[in-house]
């Protein structure tokens, strides 16, 4: 039976993570040079259009279709269609299944569009489009349904991810490190420093993120009671703590502290978080955060020492947050505030960190691997990568003829 309360609370957390895509291009657009600034937030906008096609089309059929031998789903519901008013019991008995297919819709979207920050400032934007489509089909929708899907060979398997810890930042992250090590570094890129145009879009973009992910995490809930106050709780917490940590970080090994890092630590645990979000408790969820800061401060400074440029540093906080989190899920995660998970190694169980690591290899390598697949075919059929003087000019002008005023 549909619960109004319920359908309401899961339409505002749509509302509240479509937003996060438009505060992720502030955050990647304040982190870019002022030439590709407008550029930046362009193919993040363009994401939210192209994902909900390609969703309403195919993709939540092969996401959350029947399974087919647990890898993907079937084609049962292309177009939406036997998607109504009526709730489906095997993912949210108490909304309309129109509901939970709109909210599933907005994680589908803001995936990829992660994946904008490895490649920004020297990608065309027509062989982006095709990225998108591919990548959302063969990435995504298979490994949403291994974890989420009814029949998933993850699901079966036991691991959780309450919001997309693995669905969502292992694959977009290490599909980012891929992409950024196939496209190749930007012109100059070593050779001078490549500094943020505005700290203040940045802020700007992570206060979104944070407000967003409310939505995101809370709302997995798929319902209005004690479940999503406690994972709205813990994402708050987790987030203030690894702004701290990597704040500190930061202020340590730099000598000062940086506005951009206490943004990209606060990001940081609202990654690792997103995972462990309907199975950890308070302090946990602080330990998760704190540790998330510093883990990820790392992981951007070892990436830039290896010299690869991962323009944004996707891979850095998404990538290595999203691990951290899918890891500490099987450590901290605890029954009791979630019957329907079970708990980690900490209270005797440790068949679930188990089961947590094989989601996370299996990540790593499917995404990994099909997304070094699709940057070769995209780039073979288009040419994916902009020309040395249109990358120099900046994509703001030579691929959408509008630019930010000085």
């Amino acid at each position: 039976m549909v619960d109004a309360g319920d359908t309401a609370w899961v339409l505002v957390s749509a509302a509240l993570v479509m937003l996060m895509t438009p505060g992720l291009g502030f955050f990647y657009a304040g982190l870019s040079r002022r030439k590709n600034v407008v550029a930046v937030l362009m193919q993040c906008f363009t994401a939210v259009a192209v994902i909900t096609v390609i969703w309403a089309l195919w993709g939540y059929s092969l996401a959350f279709g029947p399974s087919l031998s647990g890898f993907i789903g079937g084609l049962e519901w292309l177009g939406l269609g036997g998607v109504g008013s009526e709730p489906n019991p095997d993912y949210a008995p108490t909304i309309p299944h129109s509901a939970f297919m709109l909210f599933q819709a907005m994680f589908a979207i803001i995936t990829p569009a992660l994946i904008v920050g490895a490649f920004a400032e020297r990608v065309r934007f027509g062989p982006f489009l095709l990225f998108l489509v591919l990548w959302s089909t063969l990435v995504y929708a298979p490994i949403a349904h291994w974890v989420w899907g009814v029949g998933g060979w993850l699901r079966g398997l036991g691991a959780l991810d309450f919001a997309g810890g693995t669905v969502v930042h292992i694959s977009s992250g290490v599909s980012a490190l891929v992409a950024a090590i196939v496209i190749g570094r930007r012109l100059g890129y070593g050779s001078y420093a490549m500094e943020p145009s505005n700290p203040t879009l940045v802020i700007l973009g992570a206060a979104l993120l944070w407000f967003g992910w409310f939505g995101f995490n809370a709302g997995s809930a798929l319902g209005s009671g004690g479940l999503a106050s406690s994972a709205f709780m813990v994402t708050h917490l987790s987030a203030s703590a690894a702004a701290l940590t990597w704040t500190v970080a930061g202020w340590i090994h730099k000598g000062k502290p940086s506005s951009i890092g206490a943004a990209s630590g606060a990001v940081a645990g609202l990654v690792a978080i997103t995972p462990a979000s309907g199975f950890v408790g308070p302090l946990s969820a602080i330990v998760i955060g704190a540790v998330a800061g510093i883990l990820c401060y790392i992981g951007v400074n070892v990436r830039a020492k290896f010299g690869v440029d991962d323009s944004l540093d996707v891979w850095g906080v998404h990538g290595v947050g999203g691990t951290w989190g899918a890891i500490a899920t099987g450590i901290f995660a605890d029954a009791s505030i979630n019957p329907a998970g079970a708990n980690g190694l900490l209270l005797g169980n440790p068949a679930l960190l188990g089961a947590q690591l094989i989601g996370v290899a299996a990540t790593w390598a499917y995404a990994g691997l099909m997304t070094f697949i699709i940057v070769k075919v995209v780039d073979s059929l288009l040419g994916l990568r902009v020309k040395p003087m249109e990358e120099m000019i900046g994509l703001d002008i030579t691929q959408h003829g509008e630019y930010i005023v000085q």
